[in-house]
């Protein structure tokens, strides 16, 4: 069983910033990438970020240059800090784990950018 849990969204200004953490738990021992997705209002849920174990990072074009993915490896935690954010970043951001061609997710947290 696998437990992942997210926090740290919220409401935020226009421009503003959001550190998102994911933290899984349970029975994890090969874990291979972990990822940020998002789906907003009436759209398909989107990659945004991942980490695979060897450390390397994707971004979806979107986001390059405003949002860093990061990785604790020792703890199987997972971070998201969101930089100069825009009101089409607001969606509900979820965490994936991946282990043994099983995919694990979090119940999400809510982002809106607003002013």
């Amino acid at each position: 069983q696998v437990q992942v849990e997210e926090s740290g969204g919220g409401l935020v200004q226009p421009g503003g910033s959001l550190r998102l953490s994911c933290h899984a738990s349970g029975r994890l021992w090969d874990v291979g990438s972990m990822g940020w997705h998002r789906q907003a209002p009436g759209k398909q849920r989107e990659l945004v970020a991942s980490v695979i174990s060897g450390g390397r990072t994707n971004y979806a074009d979107s986001v390059k240059g405003r949002f860093t993915v990061s990785r604790d490896n020792d703890d199987y935690k997972l971070y998201l800090q969101m930089d100069n954010l825009i009101p089409e970043d607001t969606a509900l951001y979820s965490c994936a784990v991946f282990q043994r061609g099983r995919l694990y997710w979090g119940q999400g947290t809510q982002v809106v950018v607003s002013s």
